[in-house]
């Protein structure tokens, strides 16, 4: 395990379970994090498929480092899920909000991981990629989804009243990681945190979090189990 501390900013290599364990109770004021989905396929050889293949459209691919953890068929990825889901409850103070990333395929079954790791379920904001691959006579999967959640009462960051849905694009020249999601999304999602909070992301990837955090003025606590994205993910965050 690499850990690195600049400012309110601590970063971990390593993974998130190992972390999470060792982290003190009551210790973060906010979880906002975007997961492994292990989906993008209906059966076990779909899902189990290099991501590359997976969630990226045939003749538009670029490379980027390997993905790690997104191989669980959807029982174990469940079970994972509500175990991590458990110790960020753990570490996180009486009044904090979740935000947790998901797709339409694992919605079900991340709203019983959330609830099962006893976080108390507020609702879903939907995020509108604007972009997504046309279906003839189909509906476009055209997006995700923010499972939120809170640990007892909600401890209100704002007075402001939020929007239940976001628009805002993903531009494919600004990603270093396959599932990259926008920085001016997650800055409007941190809305609901705590302005001197510290927020707490378990799947750190291309370090999206962590960037909107240093630009709004949240802590961050960040984790990534790929040496190659925590390599990537801290020079972004530290030059903020």
């Amino acid at each position: 395990m690499i850990r690195d501390q600049f400012g309110d900013v601590t970063l971990y290599n390593g993974d998130a379970l190992a972390v999470l364990s060792d982290m003190p109770d009551e210790s973060v004021d906010a979880v906002l994090t975007d997961p492994p989905y292990s989906s993008g396929g209906v059966t076990i050889t779909a899902r189990q498929a290099d991501p590359a293949s997976k969630y990226q459209k045939s003749g538009t691919m670029r490379r980027y480092p390997p993905m790690l953890g997104d191989a669980k068929d959807q029982r174990s990825w469940t079970a994972w899920c509500m175990i991590w889901l458990g110790q960020c409850w753990r570490v996180a103070r009486d009044g904090s909000p979740l935000m947790v990333f998901t797709d339409w395929r694992q919605l079900p079954a991340m709203s019983d991981a959330v609830q099962g790791a006893g976080w108390k379920w507020l609702g879903i904001v939907p995020w509108d990629k604007r972009n997504a691959r046309p279906q003839i006579g189909k509906f476009r999967q055209q997006c995700e989804y923010v499972l939120y959640a809170c640990k007892g009462s909600l401890l209100l960051g704002t007075r402001a009243c939020l929007p239940g849905l976001y628009s805002c694009p993903v531009v494919s020249a600004q990603k270093v990681h396959l599932t990259s999601k926008p920085v001016s999304l997650i800055r409007e999602l941190l809305a609901i945190t705590r302005s001197d909070g510290i927020v707490l992301d378990p799947f750190m990837g291309g370090g999206s979090v962590g960037i909107a955090c240093r630009e709004a003025g949240r802590g961050y606590v960040g984790i990534e189990l790929s040496p190659e994205y925590y390599a990537i993910s801290r020079e972004r965050i530290r030059k903020i």
